[in-house]
């Protein structure tokens, strides 16, 4: 099972759980409010198999990896996401992505990827065979310091848990958009995306 089939399945178990726990701890008020009374819910065994990453670190950075693959350069995000509404949480709910907008979506990404010698590691997320892992060091490069520290802020955590959660989810988060080993075209991901968001905001 992948790590997003995991997360989507323990929020199925706070949704479905939530209604008899205290507030804060349930999936009634949105996983803001599920994650920030500490209820993890059906998440709480991600941390220990995904190398010391907390599920709470995973959930405030997916919606982040979320807005940077569907941002278009021309646009932002579209008109869609409405799904992650739910997520903002610590978030400061889902403003813009600031100077992360520019990447140019999940073309963009992978393309800085390849220029900092880790094309290989994007292509074998975009393929159908086993991902190749990315190092958590490999983020300091992948992105400037300004970026990074961007993400950290907006998902409420520090830089090394960033990085360290960054690795796990991009090559997970574009295996998942890319199933048929090829980059969809910008509507089919906007909208792929929309509806998983739809399927966490649920």
């Amino acid at each position: 099972m992948g790590l997003l089939d995991q997360i989507l399945g323990g929020l199925g178990g706070m949704n479905n759980a939530g209604r008899g726990l205290p507030p804060g701890m349930g999936g009634g008020g949105g996983l803001g409010g599920g994650f920030g009374g500490g209820g993890l819910g059906g998440l709480g065994g991600l941390g220990g198999r995904r190398g010391g990453v907390s599920p709470q670190v995973l959930m405030a950075l997916l919606p982040i990896v979320l807005r940077m693959l569907s941002s278009r350069r021309r646009g932002g995000m579209g008109g869609g996401m409405g799904g992650l509404g739910g997520l903002g949480g610590g978030m400061g709910g889902l403003g813009g992505l600031g100077g992360l907008a520019g990447l140019g979506g999940l073309a963009g990404l992978l393309g800085m990827l390849s220029q900092r010698g880790y094309g290989q590691h994007a292509q074998s997320w975009v393929g159908t065979g086993a991902n190749e892992p990315l190092p958590p060091e490999a983020l300091s490069q992948v992105f400037d310091p300004q970026q990074l520290s961007e993400i950290a802020g907006q998902a409420g955590v520090s830089e090394d848990e960033a990085r360290l959660g960054l690795s796990e989810l991009l090559p997970e988060v574009v295996d998942h958009f890319t199933p048929q080993g090829q980059l969809p075209g910008d509507d089919d991901l906007a909208s792929s995306v929309d509806d998983f968001a739809r399927r966490l905001g649920g």
